[in-house]
């Protein structure tokens, strides 16, 4: 959107102020300044430092997790606002296990996601799996930014990995021009999902940092028998 208008509006900045556009730049405005910008970064700018969360908990670290609402910890103070609805947020974070039948929502609600979106691995069971019934990793359905290794975290370390990942955010968006945000991941959508098919297969490959071909995830699983998958 940003790069098809050209020109959409202009603020004018009526008094001095510290002008704060990412975490490692920033610069002061002074009076009778026009900033000349288009709708869609300045709505990205005010998303910077504001990630909206989708909790998908499933188990013990979830409630580590859930202890951040409370006034102890107070989340608030970060930005991160809960959202129900996965076209409204930015961030998914994963606490506790995810079995094969939960695999494929998971897929569903990572992909209706809008760009840019980001994933947080919580916990010792969803970055490398426990039991022969429980996905061996979330990065062998969606790309992980962010292991939080534990059984369970602590609320520190999660606050920790949100403070990272906004800094993380930062380093990708300094090397654009004109762009608050990027499309980091290219996991793109496999019309074979809808069939409800799944591939055990690929629960069990070895964890990769490299990126996911569609066609290798999207398959059916009846080439595999359930012995394998447990031997």
């Amino acid at each position: 959107m940003g790069h098809k208008f050209r020109y959409v509006g202009c603020i004018y900045i009526y008094r001095s102020f510290h002008f704060h556009a990412y975490l490692n730049c920033s610069f002061t405005l002074s009076k009778n300044i026009v900033i000349s910008t288009t709708l869609n970064d300045l709505s990205n700018w005010s998303r910077l430092s504001s990630l909206w969360p989708l909790l998908y908990g499933a188990s013990c670290c979830f409630i580590e997790f859930a202890s951040l609402i409370g006034s102890r910890f107070h989340f608030d103070r970060y930005g991160l606002v809960p959202r129900l609805s996965p076209i409204q947020v930015d961030l998914i974070l994963t606490a506790g296990t995810v079995t094969m039948k939960m695999a494929l929502s998971l897929v569903r609600l990572y992909e209706q996601m809008p760009e840019p979106k980001y994933v947080i691995a919580m916990g010792a069971c969803t970055i490398t799996g426990g039991m022969f019934s429980i996905v061996r990793g979330v990065d062998k359905l969606i790309p992980v930014d962010v292991y939080l290794p534990g059984c369970p975290p602590k609320p520190q370390a999660v606050i920790d990995a949100i403070t990272k990942l906004q800094i993380y955010e930062d380093r990708i968006r300094s090397q654009q021009a004109n762009r608050c945000f990027t499309t980091n991941h290219k996991f793109h959508i496999g019309h074979s999902m809808n069939t409800g098919n799944y591939d055990q297969r690929f629960l069990y490959q070895p964890p990769s940092n490299s990126e996911i071909p569609t066609e290798t995830f999207f398959k059916y699983k009846s080439s595999v028998s359930s012995h394998e998958l447990v031997n």
